[in-house]
């Protein structure tokens, strides 16, 4: 743990490099509240948590910018939350009032909230659907040989699920399907452990792999929302900076990975 005075030098790098996104000096750090020592004594605090791995030196002459390890002890620690004003309160309030809708239409509506409220990019990742089990599975038949498979999950999740087949098949015997996916699949977790077994008909047996298959592979699209990323711009003089942001936010895998690191 850090003692008073490494820490009040630690919150005030990471609050000065969020604003500016530039390495911090040891003379600005000096003034900043909390801190109130000489510059000498900065630094040789900068260097010390710079060896602990709080901060990092970018070049020999510059300041010093947080870490990840800096990062999560200024959000463990240091981090505290703050009210919202009347207007955010109100317009959070009003949201929840009116939300209603399938649980992936909630998420985005709920990320563009927080992109408002926060005036910052704002970063949504929906529950995991290999946690959650199956309430009820549907083959519905569309046009010709393309149908969806319609899974609704203990989560709130509704997967929905194109699949081409082979061939045209009948209402009937999409029914049948439907009914051998409901028998195998309901109270299941939705993940490549679930195994249909065959009916004995082969056009059957194809049309419930297929589908199973389609479902299956959905659980590996983790459902990420991103909204207020337009914002960001202001806050990096570098073009590139911005660039690597923005890149950074459309991987899906990135955020994810992120996120849940959180």
């Amino acid at each position: 743990m850090l003692d008073e005075r490494k820490t009040a030098i630690l919150r005030a790098v990471v609050q000065e490099y969020i604003t500016t996104a530039q390495p911090v000096g040891s003379t600005h750090i000096a003034n900043a509240p909390g801190v109130r020592v000489s510059s000498a004594t900065v630094r040789n605090e900068m260097a010390v948590l710079e060896q602990e791995g709080y901060l990092a030196q970018p070049h020999t002459s510059a300041g010093r910018i947080p870490t990840d390890k800096g990062y999560r002890f200024f959000v463990d620690h240091m981090a505290q939350p703050g009210r919202l004003d009347t207007q955010a309160t109100q317009q959070v309030g009003a949201f929840f009032e009116t939300a209603h809708g399938r649980l992936e239409e909630l998420l985005h509506q709920t990320t563009n909230l927080l992109a408002q409220v926060s005036h910052h990019a704002a970063v949504v990742v929906g529950p995991r659907a290999e946690i959650a089990v199956v309430r009820s599975v549907q083959v519905v038949g569309l046009v010709g040989r393309h149908v969806t498979v319609v899974a609704v999950l203990s989560n709130g999740v509704v997967e929905n699920q194109p699949v081409e087949l082979a061939g045209e098949i009948s209402e009937v015997r999409l029914a049948a399907v439907t009914a051998h996916l409901q028998a195998h699949m309901v109270g299941r977790a939705l993940d490549s452990g679930v195994r249909i077994p065959p009916t004995g008909d082969r056009e059957l047996d194809a049309v419930c792999t297929a589908a199973a298959g389609a479902l299956e592979g959905s659980v590996a699209d983790e459902h990420v929302f991103v909204q207020g990323a337009a914002t960001m711009a202001h806050a990096f003089d570098a073009v590139d900076t911005v660039r690597s942001v923005l890149r950074a936010l459309e991987q899906q895998y990135v955020m994810v990975t992120l996120v849940r690191d959180v």
